[in-house]
C-alpha cells in the first residue's frame, strides 16, 4: 500500500509564521494534488508546550538559532512555534482536513524533527503503527522543512523498513546555511530514498 506523508504543513513554517519557511506557501498545491490521488494520506503535526526546551524564550541569556545542549543532544534553539492550542499549531489552511495526524514535539525535555521518533529515540510516534495496521509499505514524503523534519522523517523511515520517495518540488528548507536543503536531499538520497517530483509521484499514487 502507499502512502502519502505530509511533514508539519502547519501556519507557523507558512508565511506570516513564527517560523516561516521561505517559499513554504509553495508546497501547499502539491500536497493538495496529491492528496485527492493518495490511498492514504497521514500528516505530522507540531505541538509543542509552551514551555518547550527547543524554545530561545525559555533559556536565559540565549537567542533564536543558538545551538545548545540539551539533556545531552545538540539543539538549536527556535523561535516559539507550533505552541499547543494557537493558530500557528493548525494546518495550513487551504488543506483539506486532516484525519490521520500524529504530533510529536510534545516532550518538553526533547524536541521531534521525526514523525516517528523524538531526537533523542527514547520516545516512538504512534506513526508506524497506524502504517503497518493500514499495510504501507511505500511511502511518499513532503512537506516542511527540508533540512529538519523531512530529513528525519525520511532517515527514520528508511531504518523502519519503508520504501521512501522524497518528493522534492513539495518540500522547502529553512537554509540557515545555504546548501543545508541540498546536503539533507543528498543525503536522503544516499541512504536509499528515491528523488521523484509531484507529477511521478501523482502517477504512482494514482495507481494504487
Amino acid at each position: 500500500m502507499k502512502c502519502l506523508l505530509l511533514v508539519d504543513i502547519q501556519n507557523d513554517f507558512c508565511a506570516g509564521g513564527a517560523l516561516a519557511v521561505p517559499h513554504a506557501d509553495e508546497v501547499v498545491k502539491v500536497a493538495y494534488r496529491l492528496m485527492l490521488v493518495a490511498p492514504v494520506t497521514v500528516s505530522t503535526q507540531d505541538y509543542h508546550p509552551a514551555n518547550h526546551k527547543s524554545f530561545a524564550s525559555n533559556h536565559k541569556d540565549k537567542n533564536v538559532f543558538d545551538v545548545v545542549d540539551l539533556n545531552g543532544l545538540t539543539q538549536v534553539l527556535w523561535p516559539d512555534h507550533c505552541v499547543q492550542g494557537t493558530n500557528g499549531a493548525n494546518f495550513h489552511p487551504e488543506l483539506p482536513y486532516q484525519s490521520n495526524v500524529f504530533i510529536k514535539g510534545t516532550d518538553v525535555e526533547v524536541d521531534s524533527y521525526s514523525g516517528f521518533f523524538d531526537n533523542g529515540k527514547k520516545n516512538k510516534t504512534q506513526l508506524d503503527g497506524f502504517l503497518k495496521l493500514c499495510n504501507v509499505d511505500e511511502l511518499f514524503v513532503m512537506g516542511l522543512a527540508t533540512d529538519y523534519c523531512v530529513k528525519f522523517t525520511v532517515l527514520d523511515a528508511l531504518e523502519l523498513g519503508y520504501k521512501v520517495n522524497l518528493v522534492v518540488d513539495g518540500c522547502r528548507g529553512v537554509n540557515m546555511k545555504e546548501n543545508d536543503s541540498t546536503d539533507a536531499i543528498n543525503l536522503m538520497e544516499s541512504s536509499g530514498a528515491k528523488i521523484i517530483d509531484s507529477i511521478e509521484a501523482e502517477k504512482k499514487l494514482s495507481e494504487s
